[in-house]
């Protein structure tokens, strides 16, 4: 396409007054005059700036396009971290309810051993004091025996039995006071280790 004269005219006057070029498709199908030197100028000078501006927004497109990926990947980087955070918070919680739990659990335990132990200990001190009862009662029974055999073996054989039935009398007090004396003391000590 061929520009006539006044398009030509108002061309050149934008470019001198204002440094306005026509840019885009329209350079493309503007044909040059070979007779009109200026207006070929004009059209060359426009071409090339217009291919040093596709040029640099093309450059600039790449660039907002490769900024506009990293900061996707920025943004999908950020997301995971937060995902991670979330169940890193999570794994934590669970880990304090986890040590409150085993805490409790130990207390628990501890409570039960604390029990056990007592239970035992009431069981040796029982047994001990039966034992204890038993072997008083044995030696009480013993000496009761071998006294009350004695005196009768005075009686049979018509001997003096006054020292020997006083001394039986006083051996059956004696040992009457000291079974109750063992068993009390025996007592005693029982309820005196219970607990409140």
């Amino acid at each position: 396409m061929k520009a006539d004269k006044s398009t030509r005219d108002f061309i050149i006057k934008a470019f001198k007054e204002n440094k306005i070029l026509l840019e885009g498709n329209i350079l493309k199908i503007i044909d040059e005059d070979p007779e009109d030197v200026e207006f070929n100028e004009y059209l060359k000078n426009a071409i090339d700036k217009d291919k040093s501006s596709r040029r640099r927004r093309l450059e600039i497109t790449k660039q907002v396009q490769n900024q506009n990926k990293d900061l996707l990947s920025s943004q999908e980087e950020n997301q995971k971290l937060m995902e991670d955070l979330k169940v890193a918070l999570i794994l934590a919680e669970n880990s304090k309810v986890e040590a409150m739990e085993s805490a409790k659990k130990a207390e628990d335990a501890k409570e039960i051993a604390l029990n056990d132990l007592d239970v035992l200990q009431k069981k040796t001190q029982t047994e001990l004091m039966g034992t204890i009862v038993k072997v008083a009662l044995y030696v009480i029974i013993g000496v009761g025996s071998v006294t009350t055999l004695m005196y009768m073996f005075a009686l049979i054989n018509d001997k003096d039995t006054q020292i020997i039935g006083s001394t039986w009398a006083n051996m059956f007090g004696i040992l009457l006071t000291n079974a109750f004396s063992i068993v009390g003391t025996i007592m005693g000590v029982k309820y005196a280790s219970e607990k409140n």
